[in-house]
């Protein structure tokens, strides 16, 4: 008798190439959730999913029907900021758990995306136009009302004016200025106005920026099985951004995975023949090479 047939499970890269693979209806929370499988392998992404709807469930049932928009963002920041205690992991700000959904769940702290992340998919059950935006160094939340758009600081709770958000930017551009400066190129006499930097978010660039939030962190620890795992997933999800490939390779052969960094690397620099780096890069190409 013919024994049962053997279907192997998708590994947490298929699975995550399989939810960022199109644009149209990305799954924004799924593919957050998934990023801790590198972490934690058995983790059950479907059973958080559901957790969070369990959630949305209690914020509608305090929603009366005929709410009005401000009204609805009023009953959303105090079921997630106040009742479930959403709030900032102040105290370990850089701890890569704040990336991590499940845990942000579990302890109610995380850094502004993590948070957001969890913010942006309540607000669609509260009927309530919200996107994220990549402020610089701090990721916020805007939701269009009738009256106007509105900027959430996830980190805090707190509504920011056009005042306040200037204010935040001011170190930013000045950054830029010091950069431009020292780099011998003339600064622009006009500013990018503010409202360039409150464009919403795509679901793909706020998963490739929790990706590089870890990839940064990684990076500092010199932490390479945990940097190549975050760039295997880097470049799935921006199959084009070929500095990514590079990266990947770096890694890798920080791993001693030669073989791998050898074909990652020739990515780069097949797309990318004039960088600045391609020179040096092709003498560890070579010298990978010739020791893999």
């Amino acid at each position: 008798m013919a024994g049962f047939p053997h279907f192997e499970a998708p590994s947490a890269l298929d699975y995550f190439a399989a939810l960022v693979a199109e644009d149209e209806g990305f799954p924004l929370l799924e593919a957050a959730v998934s990023l801790a499988q590198d972490e934690h392998p058995q983790l059950d992404v479907q059973a958080l999913l559901s957790e969070v709807d369990a959630l949305a469930i209690r914020l509608r049932r305090r929603i009366p029907a005929d709410a009005a928009p401000l009204q609805r963002l009023r009953l959303l920041n105090r079921f997630f900021f106040q009742e479930l205690g959403f709030a900032g992991n102040v105290n370990h700000y850089f701890d890569r758990a704040n990336s991590d959904i499940s845990e942000v769940l579990r302890s109610r702290r995380g850094i502004p995306i993590s948070l957001a992340v969890l913010y942006l998919e309540l607000a669609g059950h509260a009927a309530l136009d919200a996107h994220g935006v990549s402020f610089p160094g701090h990721f916020m939340v805007k939701l269009r009302l009738p009256m106007g758009a509105v900027m959430i600081d996830p980190f805090t709770g707190k509504s920011l004016s056009k005042e306040e958000l200037e204010e935040r930017l001011t170190p930013f551009r000045q950054a830029q200025y010091r950069q431009m400066h020292s780099a011998g190129s003339q600064p622009e006499d006009d500013e990018v106005p503010l409202a360039l930097y409150l464009v919403p978010s795509g679901a793909r660039e706020i998963i490739a920026r929790m990706l590089r939030n870890l990839k940064e962190i990684h990076r500092a620890a010199l932490d390479w099985q945990r940097l190549t795992a975050v760039q295997r997933r880097l470049c799935l999800l921006l199959p084009q951004a070929w500095e990514e490939y590079r990266d990947l390779a770096l890694a890798l052969a920080e791993l001693g995975q030669l073989g791998q960094a050898v074909a990652a690397l020739q990515a780069y620099l097949l797309h990318r023949p004039q960088a600045t780096d391609a020179r040096v890069l092709r003498q560890h190409l070579q010298a990978w090479q010739a020791a893999s």
